[in-house]
């Protein structure tokens, strides 16, 4: 009998434990699903709750109708995004073997992103950290994932262009990445010290083309002398500014 249980646990014939969770880390019915929800004590893998933001699902103008997004924006937002996530996870937590982002809907899987670390260990202080941490003015919802093969997690039939469920399916839409960034992120682990200029020159480059070039740079001068970084308030909680960026940077420390 032991062995029987063994064998299903995490599956569709197991009736206690619930296999979505088990396989994806997440489960539509929340607290309120009537199998068990077994939350690892220790993982490689985190979840990060819904930290990203598809600007084609947000950008909306007054009057309520969408604004066009092109593809080529759509691809340097996500690869900027990435980019940042994944190198703060490296520079501050520890090596990082695979990260995925949910491309899905759904409100327990829109934006998850998901972080596996080398070292079990490192996944735990990233966990404890994060949760004392900010993106985007939004307080961070990290926990440790059940996941460790995303092959089990992710959707088949969206991998090759058939899935029928749209953003709304159950396993994992996941996005991905240009394949230059591929190679930068994942071909320069060996470095044992990892720059993060290029990603701060290409949200420069990326503000400079939303201003139109800019005119003349009459602005920037004023508050720029002068002491350490301003701090801003966000959600009633203050929130410390990256003194090597000219404006805050998208992770915060939760003071």
């Amino acid at each position: 009998m032991a062995e029987y249980l063994a064998s299903i646990f995490g599956t569709e014939k197991d009736k206690v434990n619930c296999s979505f969770y088990f396989k994806i880390g997440a489960c539509r019915h929340g607290d309120r699903c009537s199998r068990l929800h077994n939350k690892p004590t220790f993982s490689q893998t985190i979840l990060i709750q819904n930290i990203y933001r598809n600007p084609q699902n947000s950008a909306q103008t007054a009057d309520g109708s969408h604004c066009a997004v092109s593809d080529v924006e759509m691809q340097e937002h996500y690869d900027e995004f990435f980019e940042e996530v994944f190198t703060e996870m490296e520079e501050k937590y520890g090596e990082v073997e695979e990260m995925n982002v949910c491309d899905n809907l759904g409100d327990h899987l829109v934006g998850n992103v998901y972080v596996k670390f080398r070292r079990e260990e490192d996944a735990e202080k990233a966990v404890i950290d994060l949760n004392n941490r900010w993106f985007n003015g939004q307080p961070i919802h990290a926990e440790l994932s059940p996941v460790t093969d995303f092959r089990e997690a992710c959707c088949r039939q969206y991998e090759m262009g058939e899935c029928t469920r749209g953003g709304f399916c159950n396993f994992m839409h996941l996005k991905p990445i240009s394949r230059e960034l591929r190679r930068e992120l994942y071909g320069r682990r060996r470095k044992k010290h990892r720059s993060r200029s290029r990603s701060r020159e290409r949200r420069s480059r990326s503000r400079d083309r939303g201003r139109g070039g800019g005119g003349g740079g009459g602005g920037g001068g004023g508050g720029g002398g002068g002491g350490g970084p301003e701090n801003v308030i966000e959600g009633g909680q203050e929130i410390v500014k990256d003194p090597d960026d000219s404006e805050p940077c998208h992770f915060y420390l939760l003071c």
